[in-house]
């Protein structure tokens, strides 16, 4: 799962998604509280891969994406996820969403929270599936993401250095590709950025610390 994460941060990255990520070291339970205690996340994720029951080892296949009953928010994310997995998992009709009251990875965070058991590793055919497609399921995540936050979907691009080029006022960074989007920072000419993705004239870019969408016209790079 860490290595899907890996192979899912560039997606993160060219579609202006923030993100705080656990480590390998941490558990279920630290993770929970890290995330807490920061606060201010819009959606909490959690990935696992998944064991049959005893006396059913090695012959369950499936996904399960988990949300709490009365989030709505949850369940939204839950069936986006759904969808986009359901185009890549080998047995679509075997990728379901899930209540549940009992998991802490969605009764604990304080943000909409889903948990995806992606697979049985006890089975063969399930664990040779995780561990060849990890890009292609990155990229459904990264879709299921793109589609809960209503955002464009960008494929990763060449990550490169560009500089605010107004002429002379500040260039807003928007929180959506287009005017409609939030202003989350107002960038002065001739400020660094760096370029992760383009829509539509429009560049994902990262500007002291914020991700967001830019004017591709006003900036060079």
């Amino acid at each position: 799962m860490n290595l899907l994460a890996d192979a899912l941060e560039p997606y993160l990255l060219s579609n202006g998604i923030e993100w705080v990520r656990n480590t390998p070291q941490m558990t279920a339970a630290s993770s929970i509280r890290q995330a807490n205690a920061i606060g201010g996340f819009d959606f909490y994720l959690a990935l696992h891969s998944n064991a049959s029951g005893p006396g059913n080892e090695g012959n369950t296949r499936g996904i399960i994406v988990f949300y709490y009953p009365t989030s709505n928010r949850g369940r939204e994310a839950a069936e986006l996820f759904a969808n986009r997995l359901r185009e890549v998992y080998p047995l679509p009709d075997r990728v379901y969403t899930r209540a549940t009251t009992t998991l802490g990875e969605v009764r604990q965070p304080r943000a909409p929270a889903n948990l995806i058991e992606l697979g049985y590793h006890d089975n063969y055919a399930d664990a040779l599936w995780i561990e060849s497609n990890r890009e292609q399921t990155a990229r459904a995540l990264a879709r299921g993401l793109t589609d809960y936050f209503g955002l464009p979907f960008i494929e990763p691009q060449v990550v490169r250095e560009g500089m605010v080029a107004t002429g002379g006022s500040p260039l807003r960074l928007r929180d959506y590709p287009g005017t409609q989007g939030n202003v989350l920072a107002m960038m002065p000419n001739g400020s660094p950025v760096t370029i992760y993705g383009a829509w539509q004239g429009w560049y994902v870019v990262h500007y002291e610390g914020l991700a967001g969408y830019a004017a591709q016209a006003y900036i060079e790079g």
